[in-house]
């Protein structure tokens, strides 16, 4: 971040319709859905369904959207956790090191639906903080702030934050 700038990208997009389902429950709504074989279309139908679900609707209350990055931890590391917390999910990233999902860090140390004043953490995603009216971005950054010192005294991890925060 800061040190290069994209000039160009270039897309090759299949026209075979080859869709990837393994991801978080997609495949399991699908399968509720009875669609087994699914489109593109139906795929993004589920993944639209899912986000509806879980997000707030910002024209009806202020959010951040997905404030946080899934950090990247060694093996060793996701181990020692494990050790304490047998339920940690993780996907892996290189034989050395896994990705641990942020929100389950921040729901498992008691964030997720913290409400505090006119901000806080939304009740059904733990990577959105929402504003329920009148809150300064100071405090939103403040609740950021406090989360990842939890998440880094619990865990022994450094939540990034996937936002940019203008001072």
């Amino acid at each position: 971040k800061g040190k290069f700038i994209i000039l160009s990208v270039t897309i090759q997009l299949r026209k075979d319709g080859i869709v990837n389902t393994s991801y978080g429950p997609i495949a399991d709504l699908l399968n509720k859905m009875s669609i087994y074989k699914p489109s593109p279309k139906d795929v993004s139908d589920v993944i639209i369904s899912i986000r509806s679900s879980k997000l707030p609707n910002p024209n009806e209350i202020g959010n951040s959207g997905s404030f946080f990055k899934n950090p990247v931890i060694p093996i060793s590391h996701f181990q020692d956790i494990k050790k304490k917390y047998a339920d940690i999910p993780s996907y892996p990233v290189i034989n050395s090191e896994v990705k641990v999902p942020a929100a389950w860090l921040i729901e498992k140390i008691g964030w997720k639906g913290k409400r505090i004043g006119n901000y806080g953490v939304h009740d059904k995603q733990a990577l959105v903080l929402v504003n329920y009216g009148g809150a300064k971005g100071k405090e939103i950054y403040k609740l950021a702030q406090d989360i990842q010192s939890s998440v880094k005294d619990i865990f022994g991890i450094t939540l990034q934050m996937e936002v940019n925060v203008i001072k």
